[in-house]
């Protein structure tokens, strides 16, 4: 997942509302049309990322609904 991805994803994530989602609703437009494969790719080069610290107010939850993993956006605090 190169920077300018990153930087993508960044601001979708910012634009939500804290909370549970699945990645999907954050890649965005063109997910549906992605090969089975590359979905699998890029959806674990997320899970990486989001462990990494690259997506400070995300959160793995460790669950899987809804067919697929559910990760939770955080509210953002004053003093961070």
């Amino acid at each position: 997942m190169d920077a300018n991805e990153i930087t993508r994803l960044q601001n979708r994530i910012a634009a939500r509302n804290p909370g549970e989602f699945h990645f999907p609703e954050i890649y965005g437009p063109g997910w549906d049309a992605l090969y089975i494969g590359d979905k699998v790719r890029i959806g674990r080069e997320f899970l990486n990322a989001v462990r990494a610290g690259k997506f400070p107010n995300v959160e793995d939850t460790g669950q899987k609904r809804g067919g697929g993993r559910v990760y939770r956006r955080l509210a953002s605090t004053a003093s961070s």
